[in-house]
């Protein structure tokens, strides 16, 4: 991503907060593991859309209209001794050179510095209750100032959500940002497509993630979410993670995995058999499922409510399930009734983008949103009918199904990211018995 972009943003939203204002952005800090171990570090989604800058222990600082520059970020010092150990820094000077700030300061000389930046601001904007740590220290500066205020002095009269500017601004993708999405999912397909080919009866489930997880990594890109590989009873579990089963002839396989490339996210989901065919059962199920997320697609068009390809899974399914006999009713009657939940108990998607599940207001003034070109979301109804569910037939227990791809609305066709993946029944059976 060029350093044009992350300046774009920040001042589109600084456009957005006015003058006399100053939004304060703390980076993701160091987690522990266990003990001396430290989980792989991912920068917050916020600070990374706004700065590009991938350390941690920094805060970004936007001061719209200030002389001496409106672009400040605090960060970790140089340090030859800790960087032998823990990588290279930036530090100040880099933060200047390499990432667009105006001033930049190191991390230790905040306490000093920012309250001052803060003292002739009307409003700060910050995104409270995410970091417990850091709204104490940001409540001490502001009781401070507002104890030891000089005669004259302007100090903040009220704090301002920031997530409800920079969020909606996240929504709408760029071009280049699309790009990046684009590139996740060509990875993501690519990772599946190998996943499917290593399936067979006897083989387990973390082999099939390990097939995802190498290829991600392979590409220099690493997981966006938890694999989630599902055979058997276990596709019909929605977060299922452990991966551990051995799968056997007869199995559906439900594979939920993406990759996610420069920080932006795929989010994809196919369906196989492990012989290679599907039962008569199965197909079924799986071509209901397929129907649903073809009609549900085909409402991602500008104009129209983020709600309504939901709502169009779930007239699709719930008639499906009546033909089967899965549901004895109406249509009307039973959609009312939220009858088709026991089979389909999720959305049918949400937005994605730095975050899988990603930012963003499903509805405003409390009516659903209406979809606008640059916005990307899942599609991915399902059916899942976990072996012992009381009223069905035996020959149903145990198919888990669920089809999703990234879809972004355009002023035209929607266009599915992820289309390129086999989906087909047909195609499907064809790929396994070629792998």
């Amino acid at each position: 991503m060029k350093a044009q972009e992350f300046d774009q943003r920040r001042r589109a939203l600084m456009r957005m907060m006015g003058k006399g204002t100053i939004a304060i952005v703390p980076s993701s800090g160091i987690k522990l593991r266990n003990r001396d171990v430290a989980y792989p570090f991912r920068q917050d989604s916020d600070f990374w859309y706004l700065t590009g800058f991938d350390e941690p222990d920094a805060v970004a600082v936007l001061i719209p209209g200030r002389k001496a520059g409106e672009y400040v970020l605090f960060c970790r010092d140089r340090d030859p001794a800790r960087e032998a150990w823990d990588g290279y820094r930036a530090g100040p000077e880099g933060a200047v050179e390499d990432y667009g700030a105006d001033d930049a300061f190191p991390i230790e000389a905040m306490d000093d510095i920012l309250p001052g930046l803060i003292e002739s601001s009307d409003s700060v904007f910050y995104s409270m209750g995410v970091s417990g740590g850091f709204d104490k220290r940001i409540l001490g500066w502001l009781n401070e100032l507002r104890a030891g205020g000089r005669a004259g002095a302007r100090t903040p009269e009220e704090f301002v959500s920031l997530e409800h500017l920079l969020h909606d601004l996240r929504l709408y993708k760029s071009r280049a940002e699309v790009g990046q999405m684009r590139r996740a999912a060509r990875v993501s397909m690519e990772a599946h497509r190998r996943a499917m080919r290593r399936a067979q009866a006897g083989v387990y489930e973390y082999e099939l993630e390990a097939e995802l997880l190498g290829h991600f990594r392979a590409h220099g890109n690493r997981e966006a979410y938890g694999s989630i590989v599902g055979s058997g009873a276990n596709s019909c579990i929605l977060h299922y993670v452990e991966n551990a089963r051995r799968m056997e002839d007869g199995d559906l396989v439900l594979i939920d995995a993406g990759c996610e490339d420069g920080y932006y996210a795929s989010d994809i989901t196919r369906t196989f058999p492990v012989s290679g065919r599907f039962t008569a059962e199965q197909r079924k199920i799986y071509s209901l499922v397929l129907a649903a997320q073809k009609a549900a697609i085909d409402k991602c068009r500008a104009g129209n409510l983020f709600n309504e390809p939901h709502e169009e899974t779930v007239r699709v399914i719930t008639r499906g399930l009546i033909k089967l006999g899965l549901l004895k009713g109406t249509p009307a009657r039973l959609i009312k009734e939220g009858a088709y939940q026991k089979f389909y108990m999720h959305r049918a998607g949400h937005w994605i983008g730095l975050d899988v599940h990603d930012v963003g207001d499903y509805k405003v003034g409390g009516e659903w949103r209406e979809l606008e070109p640059g916005m990307v979301l899942t599609v991915e109804p399902g059916i899942y009918i976990p072996p012992g569910t009381r009223g069905v037939a035996k020959k149903w227990w145990g198919i888990g199904v669920r089809i999703e791809d990234d879809v972004l609305v355009t002023r035209g066709e929607p266009d599915v990211l992820t289309g390129a993946l086999v989906k087909e029944p047909d195609e499907i059976e064809a790929f396994m018995q070629a792998a």
